[in-house]
């Protein structure tokens, strides 16, 4: 079971430093979050049922213990320096762009900033109801709701700039 489990964090480990990037803004702040995360997927590991994916189970892991981490700190959070690196490679917005989108995201509540962060990685919205325990019409509609507020945030700051 240990080499079983050591296998899928190598695998995987993407997963959890992505979102200890989103709500950590330290190195350290992060590797303390990764240990936290490693900590309580090994405690949840032998209760893995495999009802869905083994993604879809380290993300909902993840993602409720860096909420729960998140809420016990309450760090502040520099997004400009955690997105980029969620945002994929390919990207064709210029920086401009991207420092209004990161300052878009900062102003998102936790739950918008998980859905994003969930939906940036290409997750299904089958997926990311499962990992945030939403219907997936309620993820549709959620990602509506964000994209139209990001859209208004973004139209104020460049109408600001």
């Amino acid at each position: 079971m240990k080499n079983d489990f050591l296998e899928l964090i190598t695998q995987h480990q993407g997963i959890i430093h992505k979102l200890c990037k989103l709500y950590r803004d330290t190195p350290e702040d992060r590797q303390d979050l990764f240990q936290e995360v490693v900590y309580q997927l090994w405690k949840s590991f032998p209760n893995f049922r495999q009802e869905s994916s083994i993604t879809t189970w380290m993300y909902r892991i993840s993602l409720n213990t860096a909420l729960s981490d998140f809420r016990k700190v309450t760090p502040a959070i520099d997004y400009t320096d955690a997105l980029p690196d969620i945002l994929s490679e390919s990207s064709t917005q210029d920086d401009d762009q991207q420092v209004q989108l990161f300052k878009a995201l900062k102003q998102l509540n936790d739950g918008e900033k998980a859905l994003v962060s969930l939906f940036l990685e290409d997750m299904s919205y089958k997926d990311i109801a499962e990992v945030l325990g939403i219907s997936e019409s309620n993820v549709g509609v959620r990602l509506s709701r964000i994209k139209s507020k990001l859209k208004n945030i973004i139209k104020v700051y460049s109408h600001g700039s």
